[in-house]
C-alpha cells in the first residue's frame, strides 16, 4: 500500500472518529490530508521506504484561532492513536523526520517550505523560494477541508510563478545548459578533466529538469525525485527522462571515446527538444541550436522593466 492510501485510511477510520467525539465543535474547520516531506508524500515511496519516516500518520490543519483553542489538546488526542494499523508497523522516526505530521496552524506549516505564512505578495517574494520547496509544499493529498483555508493557499501556489518569474529562470536555464553541457562538457573531455565533466553533466541535468518543468508550470522536486517526477510531465516529461537516463549510462554502454562521443549526442538532442518547446511557447524565434542564444530572447518576453534589466545569467 502506498503511503497517501495508508494516511488517508487512518484518517477515516481513527483520525475521523476521534475528532467527532473529542472536537465536534471545530471539526467543520479542520483540514486533513498528507503534504510535505517523504517520499510518500509524492507518491514515489516502496518497500525501501518503509524503513524510516514512513507508516500510518496525517496531517491536520487549521486556522490560528482554532491552533490557540484547541492544537496542543489536538495534538495529545492524536498521540494517542494506535502507533500500528492495518498490519503495518507505526513510523520509525530518523533523528530529522519528526514534525512532518500531526496538528499544524495552516500559515506556519506552508512558513517552513516557503519562508512565508501568506502567499507570496510579489515576484521578489516568489523568486526567494527554491523550486523544491514550492514542490514540498504542494505534493500529496488533502483529504478533507470544509472550512477551505489550507486549500485556497494551496491552490494559490499550485498556479505557479508568476509569469515574469517563470521567464526569468526560463532565461538562466537556457544560459546554464548551453554553458555545462554544450560548451564546458566536452572542454572538460578534451583536456581529461573528468571530474569537471562529470560536475559539468551533472549541472546540465539538473538544469535541463528543472527547465523542463518550467516548461510544464509545474514545480522540480529535489534531486532524489526530479528525474522520477520527469513521467509525470505531459511536456517533454517521458522524452527527456529517457534522454537523461541514456545520458547518464553512455560510459556503460560505450566505453571510452565512443562513451562520450555519445554523452555529446544526447546532451545536443536535449537541447533540440528544449528549443523546439520554447518556439512553440514563443519563447525564441531563434534558429539557432546553441541554447546561449535563446536566453536573451526569453528574458526580452519580460514585462516587468526591474527584472528585464537584470542579467540573463541571473536566477
Amino acid at each position: 500500500m502506498k503511503g497517501l492510501e495508508l494516511a488517508r485510511l487512518y484518517y477515516e477510520e481513527c483520525g475521523r472518529p476521534l475528532i467527532q467525539q473529542h472536537f465536534p465543535q471545530h471539526e467543520g474547520r479542520i483540514a486533513a490530508g498528507l503534504v510535505g516531506m517523504g517520499s510518500e508524500c509524492f507518491g514515489f515511496d516502496d518497500e525501501i521506504s518503509q524503513d524510516h519516516d514512513w507508516g500510518p500518520a496525517f496531517c491536520l490543519w487549521v486556522n490560528r484561532q482554532v491552533y490557540e483553542e484547541i492544537g496542543k489538546d489536538l495534538q495529545a488526542e492524536l498521540a494517542l492513536l494506535p502507533k500500528d494499523f492495518a498490519g503495518f508497523t507505526g513510523r520509525q522516526e530518523s533523528n530529522w523526520g519528526g514534525g512532518r505530521t500531526g496538528v499544524f496552524e495552516v500559515g506556519q506549516f506552508y512558513r517552513q517550505f516557503i519562508g512565508f505564512d501568506h502567499v507570496p505578495a510579489d515576484w521578489r517574494e516568489w523568486r526567494v523560494i527554491p523550486e523544491s520547496n514550492l514542490a514540498t509544499a504542494t505534493n500529496g493529498r488533502v483529504f478533507t477541508d470544509p472550512a477551505g483555508e489550507f486549500t485556497a493557499f494551496r491552490e494559490k501556489l499550485l498556479q505557479f510563478y508568476p509569469e515574469d518569474v517563470r521567464l526569468k529562470k526560463i532565461a538562466r536555464r537556457c544560459m546554464i545548459m548551453a554553458q555545462s553541457g554544450q560548451y564546458n562538457f566536452r572542454r572538460c573531455v578534451r583536456r581529461c578533466e573528468f571530474v569537471a565533466a562529470q560536475c559539468a553533466e551533472t549541472e546540465f541535468i539538473n538544469t535541463a529538469v528543472s527547465m523542463v518543468f518550467l516548461l510544464n508550470k509545474q514545480y522540480k522536486p529535489f534531486y532524489k525525485w526530479m528525474h522520477r517526477g520527469l513521467l509525470q510531465l505531459p511536456l517533454l516529461g517521458s522524452v527527456i527522462y529517457n534522454l537523461c537516463s541514456d545520458l547518464t549510462t553512455a560510459h556503460i554502454v560505450e566505453s571510452g571515446k565512443k562513451g562520450y562521443e555519445r554523452k555529446n549526442d544526447l546532451i545536443e538532442e536535449i537541447c533540440r527538444h528544449i528549443v523546439g518547446e520554447l518556439k512553440r511557447q514563443e519563447l525564441t524565434d531563434s534558429g539557432s541550436d546553441f541554447l546561449l542564444d535563446h536566453g536573451p530572447l526569453v528574458q526580452s518576453r519580460i514585462q516587468d522593466p526591474l527584472i528585464k534589466k537584470m542579467s540573463v545569467w541571473t536566477e
